[in-house]
């Protein structure tokens, strides 16, 4: 069956969007400033063997959007996470995705396979078997190796999510064959263990990052040390982002003595009070804020999730696999605005993007921001709809905000937020719904009927403002 869907201007429903699309952000390059890539897959750059490889159970990873639409179809884990066939896999993902009218991935599926595997089949139970035939064909092909999916989605920088204590291995490699990949694969760095100052494996992260960057840890001052010389090597190897993933937060300052006694539990392994888990948090953030200032980088806030819902799942299989939800923090800004307040009073607010994934957040959040803007364009950012959100209306809802509060023309646009070298299409997507955001305002006599200068704002969020608030490529 021929699609009649998904064609050349869907999601588009005026004549302005069309024109703003298809002569303006369309073809407009990609930088990927927030994904979960491995580097190491990159650089070895090996074709997958099929299509299930690639989409459901991709290297090291997974891809947990798939898999939660899956369980709901009432999928066997062992077709999902389990040992089981892959073609028996793929065929179960056919079946669900018949089912997914609606839902995102039924338009991101069916992009990729258009974009990439040039099928414009529907996936069901009935096509499978063709789909997987042509689509496992290409994939053996140089076409389809990671390096030349990135390259030939027009990607030019990619940064990666990458642990302080990373040696970067990978990176250092990639960074050699710069000129012949074609794009950057440019670190992130994402403390999130450093964070963890209650999990059992603290004071082993903490020996591994005293290893690493030659500092002896044994109190609060010598992580800051720690991770300073981290910051300095990150940024040898163009790194100029950090991401901090916050579950909840509550701001608690706390004195040296309080902060070092906290630590020494953290790393003997005692039970820490939900005081004393702030304490350390806030002063920790407070001295990446200064961090991130002094190297200028961009620093990203993930608050409000709700993790790991399903323990024994959890416990089964690990994080990062399905079992996520919106977090209900109602308070979560304000804590974050009592954090901001107390570093401006040292001028360390750095470059920042706020996401949520709780959209009851983005007013506050973009009123707040406003309240710390000044020194560099748009220097806070409320950041793309994110995970959940991640829809066409979610979309839809966080530039009406941006637009609303701020000054969206400065906005660095989107981001794939991927484990998967087949998740370009998204950055298309975003690219159509800001499109058709701006005819809609047209359409309603709300902005001028300009095509060539809403033109060059919608190329400035594909692509031109990320270029030069990161300055991935001075």
């Amino acid at each position: 069956m021929i699609m009649t869907l998904l064609n050349d201007d869907f999601l588009l429903g005026n004549d302005t969007a069309k024109t703003l699309f298809h002569d303006y952000a369309e073809k407009m390059p990609i930088i990927d400033f927030h994904c979960h890539l491995n580097p190491e897959e990159i650089y070895k750059n090996k074709n997958y063997p099929n299509i299930t490889r690639i989409w459901l159970n991709e290297g090291t990873y997974g891809d947990h959007y798939k898999w939660r639409l899956m369980r709901a179809n009432g999928v066997d884990e062992k077709y999902i996470t389990g040992d089981g066939d892959e073609y028996k896999k793929f065929i179960e993902w056919a079946k669900t995705i018949e089912n997914s009218y609606g839902n995102p991935l039924y338009e991101w599926t069916h992009l990729e396979l258009r974009r990439f595997f040039h099928i414009d089949q529907e996936l069901t139970e009935k096509s499978a078997p063709e789909i997987w035939k042509k689509a496992n064909e290409l994939l053996q092909k140089d076409d389809f190796k990671p390096r030349n999916l990135i390259k030939n989605s027009n990607v030019q920088v990619v940064c990666t999510t990458d642990d302080p204590a990373s040696d970067l291995k990978y990176h250092k490699l990639l960074k050699q064959e710069e000129d012949q990949s074609g794009f950057k694969t440019l670190p992130a760095m994402r403390p999130d263990k450093l964070i963890q100052i209650d999990r059992d494996s603290f004071g082993e992260y903490l020996q591994t990052l005293s290893k690493v960057s030659g500092v002896e840890i044994q109190n609060f001052n010598d992580i800051i040390k720690a991770i300073h010389q981290r910051f300095e090597f990150f940024n040898e190897m163009g790194g100029r982002l950090s991401d901090h993933s916050l579950l909840t937060y509550h701001f608690k300052e706390a004195s040296d003595g309080e902060l070092n006694s906290i630590v020494n539990k953290g790393i003997q392994n005692q039970a820490l009070s939900q005081d004393e888990i702030d304490q350390y948090l806030t002063m920790l953030l407070e001295n990446l804020m200064k961090l991130n200032t002094e190297f200028n980088w961009t620093m990203q806030f993930h608050v409000n999730s709700n993790r790991d819902l399903n323990r024994p799942m959890f416990d089964k299989l690990g994080p990062d696999t399905g079992y996520d939800a919106v977090g209900t923090q109602p308070d979560i800004v304000t804590h974050l605005t009592k954090l901001f307040t107390k570093m401006q009073d040292t001028d360390n607010v750095p470059k920042t993007i706020f996401y949520s994934l709780n959209n009851n957040d983005w007013m506050q959040l973009a009123t707040m921001m406003g309240c710390f803007q000044g020194g560099t364009v748009q220097k806070l950012q409320l950041g793309a709809g994110w995970w959940f959100n991640d829809t066409a209306e979610g979309m839809d809802d966080q530039l009406r905000i941006f637009a609303q509060e701020s000054l969206l023309p400065h906005f660095v646009g989107m981001l794939t937020d991927s484990r998967s070298f087949l998740s370009y299409p998204r950055h298309e997507y975003f690219r159509r719904v800001l499109c058709n955001f701006y005819g809609k305002l047209v359409e309603q006599g709300r902005v001028p009927n300009n095509s060539e200068k809403l033109g060059r704002i919608v190329q400035d969020i594909s692509y031109n403002n990320a270029r030069n608030y990161f300055g991935f490529l001075d």
